[in-house]
């Protein structure tokens, strides 16, 4: 992976990590991730004059991407109904590069290298463990488990079709755009049929809160894409995840939350993997 990828990656991981870490909104889960679906919306329907129109080959991998983005939400709310987001987030998405990178392997006829499946080794063992270690409320079961391993489906599922629809749309800018306004689209449909016309209204007193969380979702997507087209698809899967390093740092030097020595070691494994992945 080249520097300005590898760096750009990193900054996209950050900037995840930072709009976790501001989207507390005092929103309940399902009106949150609403939020952030139509704020990135709104933030770049005025860019789409600007940007390449896709290949219109790409349109089916950009409807594809809509629902996995859609469904990711859902899944993720419902798993965070069921357990704690420290359980929930880390196995979600410390399972997700293995699966990108068995993909990318067996059906796109990838090769990662050997440095390259150590350091997605060492991210995913150490977002697994804090999965498994980071949480006082014990082990997942039943359908706790079942939604956060769906959220990880289908968060490797929008990352290679993803990745793939980018290359294929010949502009990851027009690849990206396209798809919020279909997510965004999609989430207000869902809102509307199970929440009624009050759905929309109750965002309003966390919209400020919310533009920041969006734009800070949006720009931390729209880097992954374009590395998506840079770099290796299970590399730049896994470097993404580097942003629990970034929430756990957060957590314990801007929040002054306690952080468990296990955290730390996952904290550690996670910035190995990093170290791995640019030697």
């Amino acid at each position: 992976m080249d520097t300005h990828v590898f760096a750009a990656v990193l900054i996209a991981a950050l900037l995840h990590a930072g709009w976790n870490s501001v989207v507390k909104v005092g929103l309940d889960r399902v009106s949150t991730v609403l939020l952030l679906a139509l704020v990135q919306a709104l933030i770049e329907l005025p860019l789409l004059p600007f940007v390449p129109m896709p290949a219109s080959a790409a349109w089916p991998w950009i409807a594809t991407a809509a629902l996995l983005h859609a469904g990711y939400k859902l899944f993720l709310v419902q798993a965070y109904a069921h357990a704690d987001l420290s359980q929930v987030y880390p196995l979600a998405r410390g399972t997700a590069p293995l699966v990108v990178t068995l993909v990318s392997v067996m059906a796109l006829g990838a090769d990662p290298g050997d440095a390259g499946l150590a350091a997605i080794g060492a991210i995913s063992a150490g977002v697994l463990l804090m999965a498994a270690k980071g949480s006082s409320a014990g082990r997942m079961r039943g359908a706790a488990l079942f939604f956060a391993l769906g959220t990880a489906g289908f968060t490797a599922g929008y990352t290679l079709v993803d990745g793939v629809g980018a290359r294929v749309a010949g502009t990851p800018s027009g690849f990206i755009l396209w798809m919020v306004v279909g997510d965004a689209a999609l989430m207000a449909l869902w809102a509307a049929v199970t929440r009624g016309a009050a759905a929309f209204p109750a965002l309003l007193p966390a919209w400020r809160t919310g533009l920041a969380a969006g734009a800070m979702s949006l720009g931390s997507y729209w880097i992954a894409v374009w590395a998506f087209t840079q770099a290796p698809l299970a590399l730049v899967a896994a470097l993404r995840e580097s942003s629990i390093l970034f929430a756990t740092l957060i957590a314990a030097i801007v929040l002054r939350e306690p952080v468990s020595r296990w955290r730390w070691t996952s904290a550690a494994l996670i910035a190995g993997g990093v170290a791995i992945m640019k030697t």
